[in-house]
């Protein structure tokens, strides 16, 4: 049976009713230059991917920039060495900031979405009460244990179980058929800070949400943070351990098996049926081709574009020191045939 979610537009649409500003009352309150139309109505910030109409995006280098893909309407927050390659500034306004992460992190202020306070509702009388905000759709033959929250906008599909102390925060969607067990929160908010020129950290509000799929299994105590702007995606079919930590803006690709105490770092890409070892460690921004299988404790700095098994196992040490060790592992083996060294 074909999902309710199957044909669902991955691309943020529920920001679109927070509070709007004019891009002039922006500038006054966060002291920063306009350039073009002032009177711009901003309803919320959008990726470079998936740019849309009245919101602001970010564009910190102009490579690989498409200017004439861009919608009408939009607002751009760069710096002044980057506008200046824009070949028809006329027809976009921009912000001008040359600390634009700092900016952007006051910006996702503007627009974090205020929750509501969720009610105790019982939706079965042969369970217990669970605590659901508003606008909240759940789909039939929906089973939960004690003391789960479901926060606003949130939509769950059909035959989807939640065990004991299960959250689920705002705008999360929900497949068919997908099983989360006790004390997993998911949508939780994402690791994602700037450190200012005070050496205090300003931490960007994750604006995005959670997808996942049809028939995912998702153990206990694991934590899937929301995307900073789109949506952090576990494809269908994914199966995960306890203990995982899945962070903001990954995408997992469906039919992969990540065992306990994974940690996958923001924006990395996991391909179609990955097995993933327990206590993997993956740096932000990995790509994954399909069918890699990663042994266990692994730490992963690297893109995996090759299908296969692969093993990244070291003592640690300084990092100067890991790198040239590092750099020669790497030619051992043709350190090995240039002295037809024999094997041992």
């Amino acid at each position: 049976m074909q999902s309710h979610l199957s044909n669902l537009n991955l691309v943020l649409h529920f920001n679109i009713d927070l509070m709007t500003y004019k891009l002039s009352e922006i500038s006054e309150k966060i002291d920063i230059n306009i350039l073009g139309d002032k009177n711009l109505e901003i309803h919320s910030l959008s990726s470079n991917k998936y740019p849309r109409s009245n919101t602001i995006i970010l564009i910190s280098s102009f490579k690989n920039l498409d200017e004439g893909k861009l919608p009408e309407n939009i607002a751009i927050l760069t710096n002044s060495a980057v506008y200046k390659k824009f070949n028809k500034p006329q027809r976009i306004s921009f912000l001008i900031s040359e600390d634009i992460k700092q900016t952007f992190a006051l910006l996702t202020v503007f627009f974090k979405k205020k929750i509501s306070s969720p009610k105790p509702k019982l939706i079965d009388p042969n369970l217990n009460e669970i605590w659901i905000g508003k606008n909240v759709e759940i789909g039939k033959n929906f089973r939960y244990g004690v003391n789960c929250l479901i926060e606003d906008g949130s939509k769950i599909g059909r035959n989807v179980r939640l065990g004991s102390n299960v959250i689920i925060h705002s705008d999360t969607v929900i497949g068919d058929d997908v099983i989360i067990d006790s004390g997993t929160i998911i949508g939780s908010e994402g690791f994602g800070n700037v450190l200012g020129s005070n050496k205090t950290w300003r931490h960007i509000n994750h604006l995005g949400n959670v997808v996942l799929k049809d028939n995912i299994s998702i153990g206990s105590n694991c934590c899937i943070d929301r995307a900073t702007l789109d949506s952090t995606t576990i494809g269908a079919g994914v199966i995960i351990d306890n203990l995982v930590h899945i962070a903001h803006n990954v995408v997992i690709g469906e039919n992969t098996a990540i065992a306990a105490k994974v940690g996958i770092a923001g924006s990395c890409e996991i391909g179609k049926r990955n097995m993933i070892g327990g206590m993997v460690g993956i740096v932000d921004h990995i790509k994954t081709a399909n069918d890699v299988v990663i042994s266990a404790t692994s730490s992963v700095t690297k893109d995996l574009m090759e299908p296969g098994t692969y093993t990244g196992i070291m003592p640690i040490s300084k990092h100067s020191s890991w790198k040239r060790i590092a750099f020669w592992i790497t030619k051992l083996d043709k350190i090995v045939k240039k002295f037809k060294i024999k094997n041992i």
